[in-house]
């Protein structure tokens, strides 16, 4: 049997706890060679792009996620996850939601990881889907005790410290730059869509680490410079995916490049992570390819009755 889930099955059952241990699962096995994650693929097909992520873990099962970029509203992602052994489709995920979670559940190992241990204040410069699924999954590794919110839009900054208190239980505010909803934090989010800096790496106080989820290309990124130059500590989920950018990014080319490091050979122990407590450190998400499958597998073992109800 197949089983099929939508955005509100899976806003339903996946957890960020769960999240968070599958990705984490999924790294270890991308640095251990068990997870064959080749950098994504695309097809132009005037107007738009579709977009194919792939991933086997080997032995076990095989998926693609394949999204389109021709901007239509609600426009749906397809999850699929095959059983190794057979070839029979076990699941499919229709929607964003399993893809943002994911994204969010690489973020959340990143701070786990990453951030120091006393880390308790955040701050986020966006208020989109994957801003939250960073600030839900940064909330299950860390005790967050106060969110700091910016983005272009009063209203939906407003609306987003608003869900932080309500789903979350944490404090949160709307702040009125960027630079107020940096400075002083332990942790800082930046998933944006803008294609120039929207921070400015002298604002953020020594220890700090950040997650950077949008653009982050030589031609557009949300970033500039000075946040790789002030970093000690430069890390990605999937190195294969950051060299294969067209255009490269940023982190991925030189003077930068030699100090890249996977963020699943931190986790192995095969490379150090933070080695001061005044160090700033630096997650660029680029999405791991087959993670979004390995979640679904996760999704798709876990028992009706035990996956979590919200």
């Amino acid at each position: 049997m197949t089983l099929l889930f939508s955005d509100d099955d899976v806003a339903a059952a996946v957890d960020a706890p769960l999240t968070v241990a599958a990705m984490r699962d999924a790294l270890l096995a991308a640095h251990a060679g068990r997870l064959v994650a080749p950098p994504r693929a695309s097809a132009p097909l005037g107007g738009g792009r579709m977009v194919l992520t792939a991933g086997h873990l080997t032995g076990q099962w095989y998926g693609f996620r394949s999204y389109d970029t021709f901007g239509h509203p609600g426009g749906g992602q397809l999850v699929v996850l095959h059983d190794a052994t057979t070839g029979a489709v076990r699941a499919i995920a229709v929607g964003e939601e399993l893809g943002s979670r994911r994204t969010g559940g690489l973020g959340g190992v990143a701070v786990d990881a990453l951030a120091r241990a006393d880390a308790a204040t955040l701050g986020v410069v966006g208020s989109g889907r994957q801003a939250w699924s960073q600030v839900w999954a940064a909330a299950a590794v860390r005790p967050l005790r106060e969110v700091t919110v910016f983005s272009r839009s009063a209203a939906r900054r407003e609306a987003f410290a608003a869900r932080v208190r309500a789903e979350l239980g944490v404090p949160a505010r709307a702040v009125g730059s960027a630079a107020a909803a940096v400075r002083d934090r332990d942790v800082v989010v930046l998933a944006t869509t803008s294609t120039v800096p929207v921070l400015d790496a002298a604002d953020l106080a020594p220890g700090t680490h950040v997650n950077t989820v949008g653009f982050k290309q030589v031609d557009r990124h949300e970033f500039g410079s000075d946040l790789l130059d002030a970093a000690g500590l430069l890390v990605t989920d999937s190195p294969g995916q950051a060299a294969a950018y067209v255009p490269p990014m940023v982190a991925a080319v030189e003077p930068y490049a030699g100090r890249l490091r996977d963020l699943g050979a931190v986790l192995a122990g095969a490379v150090p992570g933070r080695t001061a407590a005044d160090q700033i450190s630096v997650f660029c998400s680029t999405g791991l390819a087959g993670t979004e499958v390995f979640l679904l597998d996760r999704l798709a073992r876990t028992p009706a009755h035990a996956r979590p109800r919200r």
